[in-house]
């Protein structure tokens, strides 16, 4: 049980996304992960509903934000880490893989000259292993690749928040099919995650729940290991893998992925204003797969 921290989620119904608020009560100082940006895609307004949430708890409980994590570039939701940081500041971090991830998507929605994939729209970049401070508490980043070559985990005193590297017990895994994922370095990942302590507790990024009950987002390294449906104890990477390709290959291309990305890798900022000061976004014709 970690005694050092305080871990409070924040769950959108509409993309099934958890933010959490990881905070030192002692020093006051605070974590933001993977905040949300609310974007309606009828109108292409944007809201700042689930930001106002984070916002108000951390006014709420008095804490300084010093970092806005990101587990990666999500494709189902934009992120909210610009906004966050201009309402109460903090440092925009990720993966340093970022930049691959940021070469991909600028030839594939062929974005401004001035848009450079060296991540530098983040204002720092983990290498897998690097430690830093939340407050007295120190930190990990851990590479998780396979859902995407720029997946993080960060360990946090006895916790371990992991992105979409892996769901819930009854859910399973990650898809591994974007550009740059690969369902073998998805299952060593999760391995990595699964060799931690049998007590860890483990955050989700994500819940999509089967009927028969709420959406949770919390469970620990012992319980995956064994009751995950797709990575429990005694399944093999072959079994996994061929179990991952066949899945994905009957997925739907996620509702927000064209918006999401693009803003995404500017971490949650905006594209350029164009000449009458709107930001538009771009939406490539027939260049993503097409599922049947």
């Amino acid at each position: 049980m970690n005694t050092r921290i305080t871990t409070q989620a924040f769950f959108d119904p509409k993309a099934w996304t958890v933010t959490y608020v990881v905070s030192d009560p002692t020093r006051l100082r605070a974590a933001v992960i993977d905040p949300v940006l609310d974007y309606d895609f009828k109108s292409g307004h944007t809201s700042s509903t689930s930001v106002d949430q984070v916002l108000a708890y951390v006014a709420e409980h008095a804490l300084q934000v010093d970092w806005i994590l990101e587990t990666h570039a999500h494709a189902d939701h934009l992120s909210g880490a610009r906004l966050l940081q201009q309402r109460v500041g903090g440092r925009i971090a990720i993966g340093e893989n970022i930049r691959a991830v940021q070469a991909t998507f600028k030839k594939l929605y062929n974005l401004e000259r001035s848009f450079l994939p060296d991540g530098s729209q983040f204002d720092h970049l983990f290498k897998d292993g690097e430690t830093f401070r939340i407050g007295e508490v120190e930190a990990t980043a851990m590479l998780v690749p396979g859902h995407t070559p720029a997946d993080m985990a960060y360990l946090i005193d006895g916790a371990v928040f992991v992105g979409d590297t892996l769901f819930m017990p009854d859910v399973g895994s990650a898809r591994a099919d974007f550009p740059g994922g690969d369902a073998h370095q998805l299952y060593r990942s999760m391995h990595r995650l699964l060799a931690l302590p049998p007590e860890t507790t483990m955050y989700v990024c994500h819940d999509y729940p089967p009927a028969a009950r709420e959406p949770r987002w919390q469970t620990t390294v012992a319980e995956q290991r064994a009751h995950n449906i797709h990575v429990r104890d005694g399944i093999s990477e072959d079994e996994f893998v061929t179990m991952r390709q066949a899945r994905d290959a009957t997925l739907e291309v996620p509702t927000l992925i064209l918006p999401s990305i693009q803003v995404n890798v500017r971490a949650g900022e905006l594209p350029p204003a164009d000449e009458n000061g709107v930001s538009y976004l771009r939406i490539p014709l027939n260049t993503l797969p097409v599922r049947a």
